[in-house]
């Protein structure tokens, strides 16, 4: 996993008085970084327009220009004029080399470079800003940011006509705005560029952090000696929409759970190797609830389910209820809202009122506010970008897809988290490993992304292992 940082000036104050490494030695690595990616993806001779800014941004644009001119066809474009310090000796380095800035681009290159904004942009664009974002937008090419997209601020919200890159070069670390689910349109694949001293010397630890599939642990039969009870008995709570309970039993089931009871009011037709029953079992080793949920249950019925300290996961339908209150007293309990649900459970504890657009573009702050007042509790905020976050300790795993978006998911998502929970899993273990199933099994399917179905996730269960082999 990877450190996220709200901002990394603090990190580069740090070179300058700790390493003694001057602004000017970092933005020379950022500029030879961002050279280097473009001499490893393209040819010699390929067209290059670099946009530039007036503030430091700009200045590792230009600075970029310099080291490419000659080898690539460069066109220097300044967006708005020199301003800062370091803009300006930049300017006067690449004029002495030859390099003349252009008034006007043409239609397409074969790459496109924004440095015009950087981590700083806090406002809005003005109305010249805009029309020239809109142009470079319209532009035909490979389009690459520095640092970040310009138009996209430090929380992560973004600008209307912020640019869109196909890859962000990121300078010295990872910036948390990065992962907004807003920002997921604009950002593209992110790479880090070292600044003068490896990441592992630049950084300080953070508590959040980006999840990558090298943190993923699936579950380990490793002992010989064992039955059907040595992997825990996971029990789905069924609901007026008996579908979504069965969707995550048998997602508990298919990620290792060594028994998986349905427990439900009302018989209905289940696969066979799902067991039923009325009662919570009395061997079961985890619960999961909410999914479907509807009001079936009486609310002594649900009490008597209820009266254990079980690891638990809450879905859905139990996350609008009053009852909510009193199952995030539990000491090992995973909620896993989505943001409608989220921002409904905020009111419903008195913690913000806030309607689901305000929450998305709040997502951190609001996450932290929960997890502030619950530490406890593990969120699983689920998005674009899923958020899971304990006390002070979060994460971000943003190999989420539109595949996904699809009824159904999330019930697989609950019962991926229930089975881990029932097999020993902590509560913060099996909300990071859950999500990073979910996402991997996404990508393990090789049909259309309109087309993926919940079973059919399901089904790709048994191909994680190989595939993790591979990766590794």
């Amino acid at each position: 996993m990877q450190n996220l940082y709200d901002e990394v000036g603090p990190l580069d104050r740090r070179c300058y008085e700790e390493f003694n490494l001057s602004e000017e030695i970092l933005m020379e690595h950022a500029a030879d970084g961002m050279a280097d990616f473009i001499r490893r993806h393209f040819q010699k001779g390929s067209s290059i327009l670099i946009a530039a800014g007036g503030g430091n941004n700009g200045a590792d644009g230009i600075t970029l220009a310099r080291l490419l001119y000659e080898e690539y066809d460069v066109s220097l474009w300044h967006i708005k004029p020199p301003k800062s310090p370091m803009s300006l000796l930049q300017k006067k380095r690449v004029e002495k080399i030859g390099l003349q800035s252009i008034e006007t681009p043409k239609e397409s290159y074969d790459i496109i470079v924004d440095a015009v904004l950087g981590t700083g942009f806090a406002g809005e664009f003005n109305a010249e800003l805009r029309d020239k974002m809109q142009k470079l937008n319209n532009l035909n090419g490979y389009k690459i940011a520095c640092d970040v997209p310009s138009g996209l601020r430090q929380d992560g919200t973004c600008e209307k006509d912020t640019f869109n890159a196909q890859t962000t070069l990121t300078m010295g670390a990872l910036k948390k705005g990065m992962f907004l689910d807003e920002a997921k349109e604009f950002v593209g694949d992110i790479s880090v560029l070292d600044l003068g001293v490896s990441r592992s010397v630049y950084e300080v630890p953070s508590n959040w952090k980006l999840l990558g599939y090298e943190d993923m642990k699936l579950p380990k039969r490793e002992k010989k000696n064992t039955h059907k009870g040595s992997f825990g008995h996971t029990a789905v709570v069924a609901g007026e929409k008996v579908g979504a309970a069965v969707l995550a039993a048998s997602s508990a089931l298919r990620i290792g759970s060594g028994l998986v009871t349905v427990v439900e009011c009302e018989m209905h037709s289940l696969p066979y190797e799902l067991m039923r029953s009325e009662h919570l079992p009395a061997n079961a080793t985890a619960i999961a609830l909410g999914m479907g949920l509807g009001n079936v249950w009486s609310e002594d019925e649900l009490s008597r389910i209820l009266a254990n300290d079980l690891p638990l996961v809450a879905d859905a339908d139990i996350l609008y209820t009053s009852r909510i209150k009193q199952l995030l007293e539990r000491k090992n309990i995973v909620i896993t809202p989505h943001p409608k649900e989220f921002a409904s459970l905020l009111q419903l504890l008195e913690l913000a009122e806030v309607d689901v657009s305000t929450l998305q573009q709040n997502r951190f702050k609001y996450a932290e506010l929960f997890c502030r007042n619950y530490p406890d509790v593990t969120l699983l905020l689920k998005g674009a970008n899923v958020i899971i976050g304990q006390n002070d300790r979060f994460f971000i795993n943003d190999r989420g897809s539109s595949k996904l978006a699809k009824g159904g998911s999330g019930d697989v998502l609950a019962g991926l988290t229930a089975g881990l929970l029932a097999q020993g899993y902590s509560a913060l273990d099996a909300a990071v490993n859950a999500t990073l199933i979910h996402t991997k099994l996404a990508e393990l399917y090789k049909g259309s992304d309109f087309s993926l179905t919940p079973t059919a996730l399901i089904e790709l269960i048994p191909e994680l292992e190989s595939s993790t082999k591979k990766a590794l």
